[in-house]
This record gives C-alpha cells, sequence and structure tokens, in this order.
C-alpha cells in the first residue's frame, strides 16, 4: 500500500483584472505545511490559461521572475501537494489543467477516493489516457465527461459527485467561474471569505485568508458546490444531508495551522483540550511539560493547565526544514530528525519531562526525539501523545501507512515506550476524541477501524510501477 496524501487547495476571483497570481501565491505559502512536494498556480486571462507548477516549496517553484512572468487575470487557482511514495514526480503537479470540447478547466484537488481504482480501470477501458497516479486526473475526467451533456460546469461537477466516493475538496476554474465543492461526508475541510476590494478566495483553511487579508465568511457544508461568477456566490446544495458528516479528525491533531477554525472549532482550542484530557488520564510525576514544535506545542500547554505542571521550552524547531510525516521514505525521516529538532539542555537538564507530540506512527521519529532530550540530561522522559494509537491505514487523505508498518498494532502501550526509549507513555483515549474536537461529526477509522465508506479491494496508487517493483524483485530472488 502506498503512502496517500495531503494537500492544500486555493481559488480566488476577482471583479476586474489584477496581479491574481500574487495573491495566489500568498494564499499557498500560508498552506505550506499541507504540502512540501510540489506546488502549481493557473491563471486565467479573460478564458486564455497561463500555468507554472513544478516540485519543491511555493518560494522555490515560483522566483520572483516566474511569478511576474504569469498574466494578470480575474480568475485562478493554486495547489501545494503532500509527498507520496512513487508518486513524487512533476506528472502529479497541480491544478491540472484540460482542454475540451466545451472549453478549458483547471482543477485542484484535496483527499483520495475510495473507489477510485475501479472509476479509473472503467475509464481506462473507455479509452481515457492517464498521466498521473493521483485521483485529481480521474476526477477531471469524469466531470470533463459529464460537463459534455451538461448546460453549465457546476451542474457537470454535480453530476460526477453522483460517481465519486471518498474525501475530496475541490477549487476547480473554468474561463468564466471559480467553482469549490466539498464532499458529502466532508473529510477534507475548505472554506471561503471575502477580502475588502469584493475578491472572493477560497481555502483548505481560514488561515490562508487571514494571509491574503479576507474575511472568512463560512466553511463550505458537506456536498455543497459554491460557484462564483465575480460579482455573486450561488450555492447548490443537492448533495448536503446525503451522509453522515466526518471531518477527518487528524486535522485538528495535526495537519490544520492552529490559528485555524475548522467547521466551527478552534484547532489550537481543540489541542489544548486533548492536552487536558491527557492529563487527565495519565497524570504524571514531573518537573516540567514541553512540546514538540509545532503541533504539540498546543497540547502541552494544555496538559501544563490542567496539571499545574510547568511549561517550558524544551526543543527548538530549525524552521527552514519540512515536516518530517510528510517526507516520503524511512532514511528520510532519521536525517530531517536530525538537523530538525535540537534540545534546550539548560531546561531539560536533570528533570523529570513530561513530552507531549502529536502522534506515533512507525516509532522512528519518537525514539529520536526522546534520545535527543536524554542526551541534553533529562531524568526521565514521560511521552504523552495527543491522539489515539493508530491501528488501521486510511483511504481518504492522510499519511497513514499500512497496518504492517503501524507500530501500535505489534505492540503494547508499554512495549513502545521501551522501543522508543520513554519512561512511560499515555495516548489519548479514542472515545474522548469527542471532548476533543466538541462533537461526534468526525472521522476517526485510523483508529478504530470504522471507516465511513466501504473499504477499497485495491488500494494501487500506480498498478504499472507496482508490476515493474515486481519485477526487479523476482530478478533479485533470481541472484
Amino acid at each position: 500500500m502506498s503512502i496517500h496524501e495531503e494537500c492544500g487547495v486555493f481559488g480566488v476571483i476577482s471583479p476586474r483584472n489584477c496581479d491574481i497570481a500574487s495573491v495566489v501565491y500568498y494564499g499557498l505559502y500560508a498552506l505550506q505545511h499541507r504540502g512540501q512536494e510540489s506546488c502549481g498556480i493557473v491563471v486565467n486571462d479573460d478564458g486564455v490559461f497561463a500555468s507554472h507548477k513544478d516540485l519543491g516549496l511555493v518560494g522555490e517553484v515560483f522566483s520572483p521572475n516566474i511569478l511576474s512572468s504569469l498574466p494578470s487575470g480575474k480568475i485562478a487557482v493554486g495547489h501545494v501537494r503532500y509527498g507520496t511514495t512513487g508518486g513524487n514526480n512533476r506528472n502529479n503537479c497541480q491544478p491540472i489543467e484540460i482542454n475540451h470540447q466545451k472549453g478549458r478547466m483547471a482543477i485542484a484537488h484535496n483527499g483520495n477516493l475510495s473507489n477510485a481504482v475501479e472509476l479509473r480501470n472503467a475509464l481506462e477501458l473507455s479509452g481515457a489516457i492517464f498521466h498521473t497516479t493521483s485521483d485529481t486526473e480521474t476526477i477531471a475526467y469524469i466531470v470533463t465527461k459529464e460537463r459534455l451533456t451538461s448546460g453549465s460546469i457546476e451542474e457537470a461537477v454535480s453530476r460526477a459527485m453522483n460517481t465519486l466516493d471518498g474525501a475530496y475538496s475541490l477549487v476547480l476554474m473554468s474561463p468564466q467561474k471559480l467553482i469549490c465543492a466539498r464532499d458529502p461526508y466532508g473529510f477534507r475541510p475548505l472554506c471561503y471569505g471575502k477580502t475588502e476590494d469584493n475578491m472572493y478566495v477560497v481555502a483548505s483553511e481560514s488561515a490562508a485568508l487571514k494571509a491574503i487579508g479576507a474575511e472568512f465568511i463560512r466553511d463550505v457544508l458537506p456536498g455543497e458546490i459554491l460557484v462564483f461568477d465575480g460579482e455573486t456566490v450561488v450555492s447548490h446544495k443537492e448533495h448536503c444531508g446525503e451522509k453522515f458528516k466526518r471531518l477527518c479528525s487528524f486535522e485538528y491533531i495535526y495537519f490544520a495551522r492552529p490559528d485555524s477554525e475548522i467547521d466551527g472549532v478552534s484547532v489550537h482550542a481543540a489541542r489544548a483540550r486533548a492536552g487536558e484530557i491527557l492529563a487527565r488520564y495519565h497524570p504524571a510525576d514531573a518537573d516540567i511539560v514541553i512540546g514538540v514544535p509545532d503541533s504539540g506545542l498546543d497540547a502541552a500547554l494544555g496538559y501544563s493547565k490542567a496539571s499545574g505542571i510547568p511549561y517550558t521550552i524544551g526543543l527548538i524547531k530549525n524552521k527552514y526544514i519540512g515536516r518530517t510525516f510528510i517526507l516520503p521514505g524511512q532514511s528520510g525521516r532519521l536525517d530531517r530528525v536530525k538537523i530538525k529538532l535540537s534540545a534546550i539542555e539548560e531546561n531539560v537538564r536533570g528533570k523529570r519531562v513530561v513530552l507531549v507530540d502529536d502522534s506515533i506512527v512507525r516509532g522512528t521519529t519518537s525514539g529520536r526525539i526522546v534520545k535527543l532530550l536524554r542526551e541534553a540530561g533529562a531524568k526521565e522522559i514521560h511521552m504523552r501523545i495527543s491522539a489515539p494509537p493508530f491501528l488501521h491505514p486510511c483511504y481518504y487523505g492522510t499519511d497513514i501507512d499500512s497496518e504492517e508498518h503501524l507500530i501500535a498494532c505489534k505492540h503494547t502501550v508499554n512495549e513502545i515506550a521501551e522501543i522508543i526509549g520513554a519512561d512511560t507513555l499515555g495516548y489519548l483515549p479514542v472515545e474522548e476524541l469527542k471532548s476533543m474536537i466538541g462533537s461526534c461529526d468526525y472521522c476517526s477509522a485510523c483508529f478504530d477501524g470504522k471507516y465511513p465508506t466501504a473499504v477499497p479491494s485495491d488500494t494501487r496508487r500506480d498498478r504499472f510501477e507496482q508490476k515493474l517493483s515486481s519485477k526487479i524483485k523476482d530478478k533479485n530472488k533470481q541472484r
């Protein structure tokens, strides 16, 4: 099973021509934490599309010269992409652009379809030729197919949603319109706002709206389609209420920025509540509480508040290094940890430390962090995790690998503590996710195996690549 991706989408429409690429650029910068493999921008200059996409961070891909080469326009869409195993190539850069009989379209997508393989197989058997391994191209094909017999692009998107299953937050651009849509489960966040000069902006997180000076209006409802023409906003709700809402709980635990608000819930407040819950369920006799930057800091503050143990800074993060969790390959993870974090010896030496982090997946990163603190002189390390143990893979766009690689599937809590070198270990109880988030409208399948959709029978992202890998393995065996 491949590691799936998490991404960030951004779209803007202006009533007048402007340097719209720069607006998307700053929006993508604010969403950089959601994807560090690749990024792209497509600008609509009166129906003529111009784009630039490449591997790398937003600041690397869009140099001043590249950014200035993009034309002014009224509509633009952008995307940052999360790293995948076997999917790190330019073909998978988004937004994807399509030319079809009724015009042009650019589409950016966050999430994973649970019926992607079935849909792709059907399309290929009908003659479709794919250039990428992403679900986004499948969505683009289906929307395009529906557009040929639909009266409008929004009708085509609505018809396509009858076929799609799983997680998808979409931002789509036609020659005249900006459209966004959120799957009926609402797995992935999506919101929109408006600037003082009457630009409408759509983004994965509210923090990206703030970054370009837009006022948050509201979240896109699960199943809702919004159509922007530069002057008005029209909502289509024919798919709303088709499913029970199941926002990914890991958005609050890890993915989203703490200054974002998702579906009316502050990410910072949710993480702080997780820390308070941990202090209640897993108290520790300790001198200080520290958090692992960045997503463990808010929970550490909550733990300190509830326990009365002083909070301090124990680990410093190199701000120029990306998040290890979204880097493909084990060697990459370990190399980045070595240069990403350093301990403040003065604060931890001789201390009994409560160390709060957001998750343990394979255990290698956690072990390295514990070792850093030991080397800095920490007397005891009591690790607390603001998520339940990962026990099942995710099919909706979170980097939760197969059960084979999940440490909690093979070892008890005490065994994991010993493996990573901690004195004690405590996880957030899965039943307390509702207290953390403040509702029961979330997906926790990676923790409890309760999948909202049918579990895919085939999870391959690129069967051709897998066949090639199998041949190489067979040759190695023969040797």
